[in-house]
């Protein structure tokens, strides 16, 4: 009778439910996998995330690109399918003016760019429509159809200094691109809506992931002598002609003096992670330090920061994994393992990282002045 009722498809439903569906509803592909296949999967790929054991993931060097890669970002939907139709898919930009797209599994490239007229120094990614799009050292922006790599539009900035950010709205998804000869230089009729801080000589900044309109910005005080960490709740006031941004503090907290952080990011609606030199440290916004951490023996290059991990990246030719702990009030970070890198003959150091739900990818530059990826992809038995 036992056995029976451990069949049920309710019962494992309801065990995926209860243990996952508070950081994000579990999906399943009907036909293709059962819930009691789908926790099994992900209870053994989580085991393995956070073991980090030798058996527990493939690592595989991919190389194609003939100069320094600039930015990667994954094409693949991050989401837990264990039935055989997923992969893990990341694009890149280089300096040898192409993006490219590889496969982390097999460790092999899918598609790749014609040589383009200027080099290729950042791109977003949209998996949900497969799209890629990258920006120029000219301003040229492109739209690559992430499947096949097509070109599917392309337009011009007026100014090649230019950042770029995917963005989603319940009204369709949308690019945001900002370029610096806008705000002194307007010829639109209407000027554009923006608002200023009272602060000084800013640094860094970062979103809270939990909250659409919560910025965080280190700067320096009033004296100019200590970095400050100020967080910053933006709202929206309309009159009848114009729409006001207004900027109202939260929390404000000085950094320690040893402190000269190089990396910022959010996490949840309340944490901060900062980079000084080689060491990591998460604090509150209200200043509380949680916890520090010294892992790396070079300077941290990037982190990944999600819901379940914080994976950086360092010149020391290694990434270090870590993992939340949300049982407490207070989300606590735990530090597991490193992923080590080639040799220190051929290679200088990670120069970036990023992650989906069953792969790491990394940047490893080398001596020569290019750049290759290195995955790590974990092991799970599909049902």
């Amino acid at each position: 009778i036992w056995n029976e009722v451990s069949m049920t498809k309710e019962l494992w439903r309801q065990l995926c439910l209860r243990r996952w569906a508070p950081c994000k509803p579990p999906s399943v592909v009907l036909g293709t996998q059962t819930w009691k296949q789908y926790y099994l999967c992900r209870s053994e790929l989580e085991f393995r995330v956070e073991s980090g054991r030798p058996q527990d993931f493939v690592c595989k060097a991919i190389s194609g690109h003939t100069g320094q890669i600039d930015q990667l970002a994954y094409v693949s939907p991050n989401e837990y399918r264990f039935d055989g139709g997923a992969k893990s898919v990341v694009c890149t930009v280089s300096s040898d003016c192409t993006v490219r797209a590889w496969d982390l599994h097999e460790g092999t490239e899918i598609w790749s760019s014609p040589v383009q007229p200027a080099p290729l120094v950042s791109l977003v990614a949209y998996p949900q429509l497969q799209l890629v799009v990258t920006v120029d050292t000219q301003g040229l922006i492109i739209v690559w159809k992430a499947e096949t790599g097509c070109e599917q539009a392309s337009f011009c900035l007026p100014t090649s200094s230019s950042a770029m950010e995917a963005c989603d709205h319940p009204d369709g998804t949308f690019l945001l691109v900002f370029h610096t000869q806008s705000l002194p230089h307007q010829s639109e009729d209407k000027s554009p809506v923006s608002t200023t801080f009272p602060i000084r000589q800013s640094s860094r900044a970062c979103w809270a992931p939990d909250e659409a309109a919560r910025l965080m910005v280190m700067h320096r005080d009033d004296r100019g002598t200590q970095l400050v960490v100020t967080t910053f709740e933006l709202k929206t006031k309309k009159s009848r002609d114009r729409v006001n941004i207004l900027a109202q503090q939260l929390a404000s907290f000085p950094l320690p003096d040893t402190m000269m952080p190089h990396l910022m990011q959010g996490h949840g609606s309340q944490m901060i992670l900062l980079a000084s030199r080689s060491e990591l440290v998460l604090f509150t916004i209200h200043g509380l330090q949680l916890v520090a951490f010294q892992d790396h023996q070079r300077p941290i290059t990037s982190m990944w920061v999600d819901l379940n991990r914080v994976i950086t990246s360092s010149l020391d030719l290694s990434l270090r994994v870590y993992v939340w702990n949300k049982e407490n009030k207070l989300p606590v970070l735990k530090s597991c393992y490193h992923l080590l890198g080639g040799s220190h003959r051929w290679a200088s150091g990670f120069t970036h990282v990023k992650s989906d739900s069953m792969s790491i990818a990394g940047v490893e530059a080398r001596s020569s002045g290019t750049s290759i990826l290195r995955s790590y992809y974990y092991k799970v038995q599909l049902g």
